[in-house]
């Protein structure tokens, strides 16, 4: 696989690092560097990028605003001197978080999590081919590449930059947020609940207010999410 990267970044030093990072990697292509978020944000609306390596702090448009103005960004990893804005960051999806100056070990492991990812999105898209939906998925927790049956699993937790994944046998933690979680487990079987909660729809017993009742756990919904299991319910979902 090999993944089309852009940077953006007002430091020209911090892209000079980064951009020495990528030349070293076989497997990764940088398309283009941005030094203005603007800039870049016809050329994210046009072409296919993988990873995008985005700084926080700009002028004009800074990398959170970036991030709010597209409606399918790529996968993006934050590279910031700041490191109050992590939280922040895998709320809206981030998969991982450089704190400046960053090493290249630690660019090589953003950029293999990044890998691992869009290599389970890509086998489980292929799974999905002619509109079947696959009945399992492979997950990676630590070492690991565990296969998990999707009738088993029973909902979702996140937990900053981790996923739980409860099911019948247990639990799987990955890393990774919860929000990443859409592009393995299928919208058909699946449904957010709440900013930290996916559940399995099969294994709804009952709703009540503000919570779903599951066979031995409680989940939240939340108040942006209220709308979306109301439709489910009324079968317009």
């Amino acid at each position: 696989m090999m993944l089309n990267c852009i940077i953006i970044d007002d430091e020209p030093l911090a892209c000079d690092v980064l951009e020495d990072h990528l030349h070293k990697l076989e497997d990764a292509r940088l398309l283009h560097t941005f030094h203005n978020a603007g800039d870049a944000l016809p050329f994210l609306q046009n072409q296919a990028v993988d990873i995008l390596f985005l700084d926080i702090e700009m002028p004009e448009i800074s990398g959170i605003a970036l991030l709010k103005k597209l409606r399918h960004p790529p996968l993006t990893v934050f590279t910031t001197a700041y490191r109050d804005y992590a939280f922040e960051g895998y709320e809206l999806g981030v998969i991982d978080f450089l704190l400046k100056p960053v090493s290249f070990p630690r660019f090589v492991q953003a950029v293999e999590k990044a890998k691992d990812f869009l290599m389970l999105k890509e086998q489980n898209a292929l799974l999905e081919e002619d509109g079947n939906t696959p009945g399992f998925v492979f997950v990676k927790s630590g070492v690991q590449k565990i296969k998990l049956q999707f009738d088993e699993v029973t909902y979702i937790q996140g937990l900053k930059d981790y996923a739980i994944i409860h099911h019948t046998g247990g639990k799987v933690v990955i890393k990774g947020p919860v929000k990443s979680m859409h592009a393995i487990f299928p919208e058909k079987l699946f449904m957010r609940v709440h900013k930290s909660f996916i559940v399995a729809k099969e294994k709804i017993i009952r709703i009540e207010r503000s919570k779903i009742i599951l066979k031995d756990h409680q989940v939240p919904i939340g108040r942006n999410y209220k709308e979306e299991v109301e439709q489910w319910m009324t079968g317009k979902r």
